[in-house]
Order: C-alpha cells, then structure tokens, then sequence
C-alpha cells in the first residue's frame, strides 16, 4: 500500500471515530434529534462558528463513511441555522464526503465494489459513455437511487474528480434545499415521508431526466437534418 493509500484510510479512520464520538448510530433518528433540539438551538446559540464547524465536520463524516442519517442530519441543520446558512454547510459537506466515498472506492474499494455490483457496474459504465456527467445528474436527483451505491459505483468509472464535485454539487442542491427547508419545522415531521411526498419524487425525477432527454431529442434532430 502506497504512502497515499495509507493516508487516506488514516483520514477515513479518524471520520469514522469523530461520527461515532460526536454522533453515535441512536441520534440518527427522527425522535432523537426532536429530543435534543432545544439542547442543541441553545449549544448554536452560546457558540455559533465553533456549532457550525462541528456540524460540517460530522456531515462530511457520515458521508464519506455511507452511514445511513444524510437525510436527517439535513433536516437537522435545517432546525438549527438559517436557510442560506444550512444551505452553505450541507451543500459543500455532502460533496466532499461524496466525493471521499468516491476516491475510497476508486482506490481501497474497487475490487469489492467490482464484484459486489458487477450487473450495476455494466449499466453505470453504459450510461457515463454514452451521457458523461449528464448520467450522473441524473442519479443524483433520482431518488430511487441511494446516495451511496451512487458514490460507489462512480469511484469505478473513469469521471474527473472534478467534475464529479461540481455535477454533484448542482445536482443534490435542490433535495438539499427542501429538506432544509422541512428542517424548519420539525417539530411537526412524524417520518420522512412527510418530505418526500410522490409528487416530489417525480419531479426530481422529471429534472433528472431533462438532460439525458435533452441530448437524445438533440441528437435525434441533428441526425434527422443529415438525413435530408
């Protein structure tokens, strides 16, 4: 194992300790950060910058690790800053765990992944070559599509790191604002379902296929035009 290799896993060790010391597996829940939100408001309050930058690092964490609370860390954040605040801290945090759960899979994970999600693999590799970045706009916004089969299956796919911050940047922003947006009055959330009614499901969906249709109706013109 090279020196890189090494330090990162040294760098997913110490998230996997700072998620589990700062936030263990039974806050992850609804019900539990409902308990503690007053707790919490007050901890904000006395110390701002320092709540913030705990709360960044602690996201970046659960994302990079695939530990199942995104979504309730979200609405967290959403009960405990503004808008454009929780907006700042969830947008760039869920993108740079993203993309450390990536890199893990790209250069820890990759036989596992290959051989865990061979079938998934072939579809993923068929919809970069064919869409680039496009497809995975698409993913992001679909949520049929767990966010961490997403960063898996990516890491194995010859995407730019680059480019795979900035489309999933874009693309998670808009679950991001709702669910911080929800966050606000969480008090009257009894599950998640409460967020992510159907007819919002299909409109993610809707947005996340605008860029494949756009480019197959493209396509199809451009060609119907050689044709005559």
């Amino acid at each position: 194992m090279n020196i890189q290799k090494l330090l990162f896993l040294c760098a997913l060790l110490g998230a996997f300790i700072l998620a589990f010391v700062f936030l263990p597996p039974e806050m992850l829940s609804l019900d539990a950060i409902k308990t503690h939100q007053q707790t919490l408001l007050a901890q904000v309050a006395h110390s701002p910058l320092q709540s913030a930058l705990l709360y960044f690092a602690v996201y970046v964490a659960i994302s990079a690790l695939s530990i199942p609370g995104a979504a309730i860390l979200t609405l967290l954040g959403g009960a405990l800053f503004s808008l454009w605040e929780g907006t700042l801290l969830v947008s760039f945090a869920s993108t740079l765990g993203a993309t450390l759960a990536m890199l893990a899979s790209r250069y820890l994970l990759c036989d596992w992944v290959q051989q865990r999600f061979a079938a998934q693999m072939k579809t993923v590799n068929a919809g970069i070559s064919r869409d680039g970045a496009r497809y995975l706009f698409a993913l992001r916004l679909m949520p049929l599509f767990p966010f961490f089969l997403v960063n898996l299956l990516m890491g194995l796919t010859r995407i730019s790191v680059r480019r795979y911050w900035w489309v999933s940047q874009l693309a998670m922003l808009p679950a991001t604002v709702v669910f911080l947006n929800a966050g606000r009055e969480l008090g009257k959330l009894t599950s998640l379902r409460d967020i992510l009614s159907p007819g919002l499901v299909f409109a993610f969906t809707l947005l996340g296929l605008l860029p494949l249709a756009t480019r197959w109706l493209f396509s199809h013109c451009t060609l119907s035009s050689f044709k005559k």
